[in-house]
């Protein structure tokens, strides 16, 4: 099926996912999540001191790389857009409207909370917003199937690592924000998810082609922050996001059991062909991650 044809097979799966979100999700604020007591003027004469909130490393690359992830919505916004939009009073739109909405107050809130408690330097935080934003550099799917198939990966990935981060924070405030955020997240996800689910049910064969693509080509949403691939390499070391949860708690549960891709019936022999590169290589994935697992465990016993 062409990009049209798709979303008017899935026209009626999304207003129905669209009706269990709006009835699924509770208001919140992000104003009362922020803790304002602990903010000091920052006007001229300020410098940033990191022993006003000691974080590790790690931790503090997670956030500077989660509110950055979350910042970027514009253009995510117009990529949905412009895949999806297809009509202003259609179930399309109203979702993206509704997603960007919701997203929105992701950046919002982490970024209050980290001026307010210091965490990060907020001149250095302004200055890669300023290049980040400026680059526009974000995954861009080529097509309705592409999309639905990375972002149903992509927002499970980006919940696990603003939950994850929070655990790490040791901050109750800090837990909070991140937990509320992933909350909005594994919303968007069980969305996204089930609606390529009813894609693989209606056209197999370009709904397993666009996997393959996606889950060869994964990027996180960051990919264009300043320094991310040093940020990424201190995350995924302190066991925030890496490998081996990408397999276990994305691959495996999703891809493998959840689409159940192994038992799909219907497929062109392109498909199958791609079934197979895909199987394999999550297979694959799951050794790496697992000698991986091995090797960061040999040194942390070599270095007690």
């Amino acid at each position: 099926m062409n990009d049209a044809a798709i979303l008017h097979e899935l026209q009626a799966k999304a207003e129905e996912l669209l009706e269990r979100h709006l009835k699924t999700s509770k208001e919140w604020f992000p104003h009362t999540l922020v803790p304002w007591e602990r903010g000091v003027d920052m006007s001229e004469g300020y410098e940033w001191d990191p022993r006003a909130f000691p974080l590790p490393d790690a931790v503090r690359s997670s956030l500077f790389v989660n509110l950055l992830t979350e910042d970027n919505l514009p253009y995510y916004h117009a990529h949905i857009a412009s895949v999806l939009g297809t009509g202003r009073n259609e179930a399309w739109n109203m979702w993206t409207y509704r997603w960007t909405a919701e997203e929105a107050r992701h950046s919002m809130v982490i970024r209050d909370y980290l001026v307010v408690t210091q965490a990060i330097d907020p001149f250095e935080l302004e200055r890669a917003r300023m290049h980040q934003m400026s680059t526009a550099v974000v995954p861009e799917p080529p097509s309705v199937a592409d999309t639905l198939s990375y972002v149903s990966l992509q927002e499970l990935a980006t919940r696990i690592a603003h939950r994850n981060t929070g655990k790490l924070v040791e901050d109750p405030a800090g837990y909070d924000v991140m937990a509320r955020v992933a909350t909005d997240e594994n919303h968007h996800f069980l969305f996204y998810r089930d609606l390529f689910g009813e894609l693989l049910a209606v056209d197999p064969s370009t709904g397993i082609l666009a996997l393959e693509r996606q889950v060869r080509d994964f990027a996180m949403p960051g990919v264009g922050i300043p320094g991310f691939k040093h940020h990424a390499h201190l995350i995924a070391k302190a066991g925030i996001y890496d490998l081996s949860l990408h397999h276990d708690q994305i691959l495996q549960p999703v891809v493998m059991r959840h689409y159940d891709v192994a038992n799909i019936e219907g497929l062109s022999a392109e498909a199958e062909q791609a079934r197979a590169s895909l199987i394999s290589r999550i297979e694959r994935t799951g050794r790496a991650a697992k000698r991986l697992a091995e090797r960061q465990a040999e040194d942390a016993a070599a270095s007690v």
